[in-house]
């Protein structure tokens, strides 16, 4: 898969949350689940310099998804650009000069669009976060089942340093916490990997398909070790062994090479004896920083698309018999909510999380192994747009909902009080109450007002909508639906019979 993007235009569609303080109970022995974390972005961009940001990135994750011509790095600098003397005039452009064209980078312009100003605990050494059946112990002073981290509050409320709100005890059998990115941008889970077993915070993104973390040895492009970051080798883990057999992914925030290895890995609480991933020699910053708080990623679409050309853990967990399928299945917390209830769920689907009447089986209509469902219809109010052989790429790692401009526009015409902004972006009343719609399955499944008019409000006093339009050519039919839309509805996956579904929340 590629999925690159380049340097400052880029909001994280992947930053992560620290730890994990959730204990895995047996419950469940053929399904897996692990409640999803936010962590909450701080930033002093404005939002639609951020806005900007994210088009950016997924313009280009959707274009290299569909095999269309990526924007370049110079297209979406330019537009960037522009963005910020729309807000900020001549003298916002003379300050982040450098940032923009130069060889350093603004630290307003770093992949996540969070200022560097957070203070980091020590980089974790080889003992730290070792996981033991009582609770993680790790990356950031988690002590078990009621423990909060070193530096947070109790489990609801924020990291003072990184913005991390911890989840609750999830209310599933063998769990642990999956941390979300706010605003509601990216999730991932702890987990265990090597010999002494060790925490990860691993980021979960459905639209590729690798999993690997830091080696020992890593190296930032930039200059430096890959940062404050738990990496794995043989001098940390007695099952490590090594391959000559390189690898490299290139993402929409980033790019990372290294080598196959083989370790052991706990999905709470389910062991994978010597399974196949990668350890990274090299990573660019967008994954290296300090400023960015995963260790790893673990791609959960299907192997067809791996770099690695490796089984994914979900699909290894199946072949292995400890979970019933090769499914993953996903409920995603709201930052807005402050419910901290996201979960994942690896071999079933959670039928505590939906209303089972409303569940919608459909084939996935991609090829490569991206998860993509056909759309019956986008409306608004119950207004139909007219929009016909839509299909949607349902993508966790992404937060806007991006189609192509003249889908977007057709949408935003339905929508009392909406303006273009020329860009590719728009903007809606921050009081707006219609009901934006996707129907898949013959089920419609409506967006919350909020999660399409985005907080905080612009200058003007209008909202950013979750909603952008992209340029991928002029007969694309795609659209790249990521975190506005998946927050509306319970989502999972099926390798093994090649299907998407979704269903209302309870």
């Amino acid at each position: 898969m590629q999925l690159s993007l380049p340097f400052t235009t880029l909001l994280a569609g992947v930053l992560l949350a620290l730890n994990v303080n959730a204990v895995p109970v047996a419950q469940q022995p053929r399904m897996v689940t692990l409640p999803l974390k936010r962590m909450e972005v701080r930033s002093d961009e404005h939002p639609r310099i951020l806005l900007q940001q994210q088009i950016n990135r997924a313009s280009k994750r959707l274009a290299l998804m569909t095999g269309r011509e990526a924007p370049t790095e110079a297209m979406m600098t330019e537009a960037l650009r522009k963005r910020v003397l729309e807000v900020e005039g001549p003298e916002g452009l003379e300050r982040r000069r450098v940032g923009l064209f130069g060889a350093t980078k603004d630290k307003r312009f770093n992949r996540t669009g969070v200022p560097k100003n957070g203070k980091r605990s020590p980089k974790k050494g080889k003992n730290a976060g070792n996981a033991g059946n009582a609770g993680a112990t790790g990356n950031t002073g988690a002590t078990g089942n009621g423990g909060a981290a070193a530096g947070s509050s109790a489990i609801g409320g924020p990291d003072s340093a990184t913005g991390v709100e911890v989840a609750n005890t999830p209310t599933t059998g063998n769990s642990l916490g999956l941390n979300i990115e706010g605003p509601d941008v990216g999730y991932l889970a702890t987990i265990q990997m090597g010999t002494p077993p060790q925490n990860y915070l691993i980021l979960m993104d459905s639209g590729s398909a690798d999993l690997w973390v830091a080696s020992e040895a890593c190296q930032s492009t930039a200059g430096g070790d890959c940062g404050n970051h738990q990496t794995l080798g043989s001098t940390s883990s007695s099952s490590f062994v090594a391959s000559n057999t390189p690898f490299q992914v290139t993402y929409g925030t980033g790019a990372v090479q290294g080598a196959i290895i083989q370790d052991d890995i706990t999905v709470a609480g389910l062991t994978l004896k010597a399974h196949t991933f990668g350890v990274t020699t090299s990573e660019t910053p967008d994954f290296a920083d300090d400023s960015v708080p995963f260790d790893g990623l673990m791609g959960l679409a299907q192997s067809t698309l791996s770099e690695q050309q490796t089984p994914t853990p979900v699909e290894s967990l199946a072949s292995a018999g400890l979970i019933s399928d090769a499914i993953t299945s996903y409920k995603i917390s709201r930052a807005a909510d402050n419910l901290n209830d996201g979960e994942i769920t690896f071999g079933a689907l959670d039928t505590t999380k939906f209303d089972q009447s409303t569940l919608t089986t459909v084939p996935n209509v991609n090829t490569q192994g991206f998860w993509e469902a056909a759309l019956d219809a986008i409306t608004v109010d119950g207004q139909d747009t007219g929009l016909q052989g839509r299909t949607a790429i349902l993508d966790t790692g992404t937060t806007l909902i991006v189609a192509p401009v003249d889908d977007a526009t057709a949408v935003h015409q339905l929508i009392t009080g909406s303006q273009a902004d020329g860009q590719g972006g728009f903007t809606v009343p921050c009081d707006f109450n219609q009901s934006v719609a996707l129907t898949v399955g013959g089920t419609v499944f409506a967006i919350e007002p909020q999660d399409i008019a985005l907080q905080p409000p612009n200058q003007d006093g209008s909202c950013t909508s979750g909603i952008s339009g992209g340029s991928f050519g002029t007969s694309n039919t795609e659209w790249l639906v990521g975190d506005v839309f998946l927050k509306n509805a319970y989502y999972s996956t099926d390798v093994g019979k090649n299907t998407v579904s979704l269903a209302k929340l309870v």
